[in-house]
């Protein structure tokens, strides 16, 4: 209460009630230690309610994580360790960003698969329960988040893979911003999930509206059933009152999120039996028990490492496996699996080039695991030779595996993916990936962002990237979405323009360990282009974002012509005809914009010259992310309005997007040009990455 008075703004309804619940958690169930917050044996606690910060922030400070009184009293303010919801690497012992509802649900699901996978890798031969890698995930949900249909999809996903290590404690309170639940939500939740999959059981503190309890005990005893459950998730509705025990606010909308005022704020202390005078008092013998936590987290990792030191004597190349994949360092001469492709007019999609590299990748990095939204064929997001992950009794004659595969199937749900990917990553071993249509990013698009926020290398495999999906037509064909991924901070988008530049750019995304990356390939066949020969460049510079391809023939380009993926191929066809009417162009083949952005001054010249302001870009969506590139006597070959259904070809003729069109654009380019004096004109360069205060790892 008094924190969110001082800042006059927050949740401190959900944190009232919850109080009890997140005690027991933090200092009578969860395996941790504060003094080390990234301790590898720790169970995992998600606030998927993430507008109840103060649930989580009050026990890191009584249990000893880092916070304090001090930290409590800046709640939601510049630069404070305690923003208005829990933020990843901010803050110790905050294992995941969460606000977005619904997300967190989704990343606790990811968590959960993550420890089953490396379980797997690690410790397989141990009996359940009884390995060093066997931990819990605990999540709290509120009524808004299992109404956002990400954590439908996740928890249907979870059920289905009957993670056992995953407890999620819902919070009944029936109280949104719009008060009572009932205006838009009365289903039963408990059967709900029941029918996923899930081991339910009911806390009822309110005792069927008769009177209020907090029956720890009961809630303790629910908890210990649910972890006896390991072939299930289980799922525990708490019923409670938000903001109990003030006496006029309770049970209503107006204390979920707004300060409860100095009035309230005194009664309520009063009926606590507190000096309603005092803010923010804590007596040292509570604080002195709290901290006790620190001890006990002391001990069980203290205990924990003697059976690490037993088991790395055991088990020497699993435990050099887990000091590499502790650092996210990748293993000496990966990149030698790599596949290459000799020079071929017909070519192969980009998507069969990608996943070929995951077969050819799959042996050296056990870490690199994923699959698709059901498009597992179209994606080719499956390895050769590679397992399922999976129950054994839901494999396949398809899609053969176990418990500890690698191939992962989401089913249609690309939310439950984007969420799922998050916390897989989060978990802390692994590389997933996971993959559908471009055009269905925007069913990710909340995770995406937040693999952004928090710096994740979470890799999207986007394919069928443009109108050359051909006859599905305009509903799956992606006009917008590159410009619009490419407007999220911190996310590379990735669009390679032959299978060789597939191969290199898998293996710049996989050197990244700070951002995620969304490949972005196509469903239809694009030349190979010779490589070092021709005049044609190696792909040594695919990772700087930006390269020249193909240049001009003899000194100063007129015009430098920017391909991107599939269309990179109507460049080069280009300069070939410009040529032959005099006109020397240069062909630069923008596989990312984000790294090219990265690149030097010196380097960014040394592509696309200030001095040559002719330039034109083609890629087969709108414009809008090339404008700056271009510059002020530029042409853009792009596709301005939604396509449809008939042969690839077909639409690329008809909608103008040509190598006659690129043709064309480069003389109009070099027309305006002329007419333009003064100085060269660099291209231009948008922020890398995520900004702010948040963006400082305070955490490590």
């Amino acid at each position: 209460m008094d924190a969110v008075e001082k800042v006059g703004n927050g949740h401190p309804g959900t944190a009232m009630s919850l109080a009890p619940a997140a005690y027991l958690l933090f200092q009578k169930v969860m395996r941790h230690n504060p003094a080390d917050p990234h301790w590898a044996g720790r169970d995992r606690f998600v606030l998927s309610a993430g507008h109840s910060s103060l649930t989580l922030y009050i026990q890191l400070y009584l249990a000893g994580f880092g916070l304090e009184l001090d930290d409590l009293k800046a709640l939601r303010t510049w630069g404070s360790r305690t923003p208005g919801h829990p933020e990843y690497r901010h803050t110790p012992g905050v294992e995941t960003t969460t606000g977005p509802l619904g997300q967190g649900v989704g990343n606790a699901v990811g968590m959960a698969m993550a420890a089953r996978r490396e379980r797997g890798l690690l410790d397989p031969e141990a009996p359940k329960g009884e390995s060093l890698f066997d931990h819990h995930v605990y999540a709290i949900a509120s009524d808004g988040d299992l109404e956002e249909g990400v954590s439908a999809e996740s928890s249907s996903l979870a059920g289905h893979q009957k993670l056992g290590n995953l407890t999620v404690i819902y919070d009944a309170n029936k109280i949104s911003i719009e008060d009572d639940t009932d205006i838009a939500f009365s289903e039963d939740v408990a059967a709900r999930y029941a029918a996923y999959g899930w081991h339910v059981q009911d806390v009822d503190w309110t005792n069927g509206g008769t009177g209020y309890e907090e029956n720890v005990q009961a809630l303790y005893d629910a908890i210990e059933a649910a972890n006896a459950v390991t072939d299930k998730p289980s799922f525990i509705r708490l019923h409670t009152i938000i903001g109990w025990p003030a006496p006029n606010k309770q049970n209503t909308g107006k204390i979920h999120g707004s300060a409860l005022g100095a009035d309230e704020v005194a009664a309520t202390k009063k009926v606590l039996g507190w000096d309603p005078e005092q803010s923010f008092q804590v007596a040292d013998d509570v604080i002195a028990h709290t901290r006790k936590a620190q001890e006990r987290g002391k001990a069980l990792e203290d205990e924990w490492n003697t059976g690490f030191e037993g088991w790395k004597a055991a088990n020497g190349e699993r435990a050099e496996l887990l000091a590499r994949l502790s650092k996210r360092e990748l293993p000496a001469g990966w990149k030698d699996a790599l596949p290459s492709w000799d020079a071929d007019a017909k070519g192969i999609a980009t998507r069969a080039a990608s996943g070929e590299v995951l077969t050819k990748l799959a042996p050296e990095l056990p870490e690199l695991w994923g699959g698709s939204a059901d498009l597992a064929g179209s994606n080719n997001t499956t390895p050769k030779g590679q397992p399922s992950f999976i129950p054994p009794e839901y494999a396949t004659k398809e899609f053969q595996g176990d418990e500890y595969g690698r191939v992962l199937h989401f089913g249609i749900r690309e939310h439950a993916m984007g969420a799922v990917l998050n916390g897989i990553t989060l978990h802390g071993l692994t590389r997933p990936y996971g993959g559908t249509f471009l055009v269905f990013s925007d069913y990710m698009r909340p995770s995406v962002r937040l693999a952004a926020l928090m710096k994740l290398p979470v890799t999207y495999v986007w394919t069928h990237d443009s109108i050359g999906l051909g006859e599905d037509g305009p509903t799956h064909q992606p006009i917008e979405h590159l410009s619009a991924l490419r407007a999220i901070p911190g996310l590379d988008v990735v669009r390679p323009g032959d299978a060789n530049e597939t191969a290199a750019a898998w293996a710049t995304v996989l050197e990244h360990t700070d951002r995620p990356a969304g490949l972005v390939l196509t469903r239809q066949n694009v030349p190979t282009f010779p490589r070092g020969t021709d005049g044609f460049a190696t792909t040594e510079n695919v990772h700087k974002g930006g390269y020249v391809l193909l240049d001009a023939d003899g000194g100063t380009p007129d015009v430098v012509l920017i391909g991107t993926g599939s269309e990179v191929q109507l460049a080069v066809e280009a300069r070939t005809k410009l040529a032959e009417e005099g006109i020397k162009a240069r062909v630069v083949s923008m596989v990312s914009r984000e790294w090219f952005d990265e690149q030097d001054d010196a380097y960014r010249e040394s592509v696309i010259p200030a001095g040559v302001r002719a330039r034109v870009s083609v890629e087969a969506g709108i414009a809008q992310s090339w404008h700056d590139i271009v510059g002020d006597a530029g042409r853009s070959v792009s596709l301005e309005h939604y396509g449809a259904s008939a042969a690839y070809q077909t639409l690329y003729d008809e909608f103008g997007i040509t190598t006659d069109a690129v043709v064309q654009a480069a003389k109009d380019s070099i027309a305006v040009a002329a007419q333009i004096s003064g100085p060269g004109v660099p291209p231009g360069r948008a922020a890398a990455g995520p900004v702010g205060p948040a963006d400082v790892d305070t955490a490590s």
